[in-house]
């Protein structure tokens, strides 16, 4: 072994910390909550934990796509709120649940789109962009419905977000198929190479042929579907649609992704980290209603949870 070598080789821990700090917490966090108390490991408990967080997932799984092009998405907790109250309307309008469902996701695509091109086209920073969209998405949902709650009481609208198959919630199916195809289109396809590469460096990707302005439309299209599909979930888990739904959902998303070792800079990311951010903040929250802990408590211990990943993956980056 050369000297060279010795020198790297311890730095290889602090690596596989960096590269998995999430796994490495939602692990440490598993077996704290198994110890503190048999209630947690349980099937019921761990499926009720995928099915109440599925729709918040399903969001964070596609916003990974939007931060690891170099961009940020402010607007998708007003998106689930155009998508649900659409839903909900369509629902009690026409009497068909599988339409209203199906629009969710439709609308979804449609505002997202409309974010990308103001993105690409008018070369506005996405930050500041989509915080001005959420705010017109936002009173869009409140003159759908006047402001009042969207209460549907159609027969099949519930099954959806209530239902479950082979003993396991439809949500949860949902989000392991959203998942798994994202997951793929991320890490092996043409297109996920082409959002790294325009989250690494925008102008070296344009003049490497890649469309960068075409991807940067296409990460918002993607993350307004994820959140209609979520808004689909919630509003037939439910059974109603309100202006308000998802209020936080955004702040909370960007905080998963952060969590699970996603740059903030574009360019470093995987879908798989960002929903295993999800779930460490769930599990974390779930675990202080079975030992009734002081729910003041929870955003303390969430707090330190995400500066220690944050810390490793720092850690990390100068092992390199």
């Amino acid at each position: 072994m050369t000297a060279e070598t010795q020198r790297k080789a311890p730095v290889r821990p602090l690596l596989l910390a960096k590269d998995h700090a999430v796994l490495i917490l939602l692990a440490a966090v598993i077996v704290w909550l198994s110890l503190a108390s048999p209630a947690f490991f349980t099937s019921a408990n761990i499926l009720n934990i995928l099915n109440q967080n599925a729709p918040l997932a399903i969001i964070a799984a596609a916003g990974t796509f939007v931060i690891v092009s170099g961009n940020f998405d402010l607007s998708t907790a007003s998106i689930f709120a155009v998508a649900s109250v659409c839903a909900a309307w369509l629902a009690v309008e026409t009497g068909n649940p599988l339409l209203a469902l199906v629009a969710a996701p439709v609308v979804g695509m449609v505002l997202g789109a409309l974010n990308g091109l103001v993105v690409a086209s008018l070369r506005i920073h996405s930050f500041l962009a989509t915080l001005a969209s959420s705010m017109v998405y936002s009173a869009l949902a409140v003159l759908i419905t006047g402001g009042a709650l969207i209460t549907v009481d159609v027969d099949g609208f519930a099954d959806f977000g209530r239902g479950s198959f082979l003993g396991v919630f439809i949500p949860v199916w949902v989000l392991a198929a959203v998942v798994a195809a994202l997951w793929f289109l991320l890490s092996g396809t043409v297109f996920g190479r082409h959002v790294f590469a325009t989250g690494g460096n925008a102008e070296a990707a344009e003049l490497s042929g890649i469309r960068a302005d075409r991807v940067k439309v296409l990460v918002f299209v993607l993350s307004g579907l994820a959140a209609g599909i979520a808004a689909a979930i919630a509003v037939s888990r439910i059974s109603s649609g309100q202006p308000q739904a998802g209020a936080g959902m955004e702040l909370q998303a960007i905080a998963a992704i952060i969590l699970g070792g996603t740059s903030i800079h574009g360019g470093v990311g995987a879908v798989w980290r960002s929903v295993a951010g999800v779930f460490l903040i769930a599990l974390v929250g779930n675990g202080f209603d079975i030992m009734n802990v002081n729910p003041q408590l929870k955003d303390l211990v969430t707090g330190l949870i995400i500066l220690a990943a944050v810390a490793l993956a720092a850690v990390g980056r100068r092992a390199r």
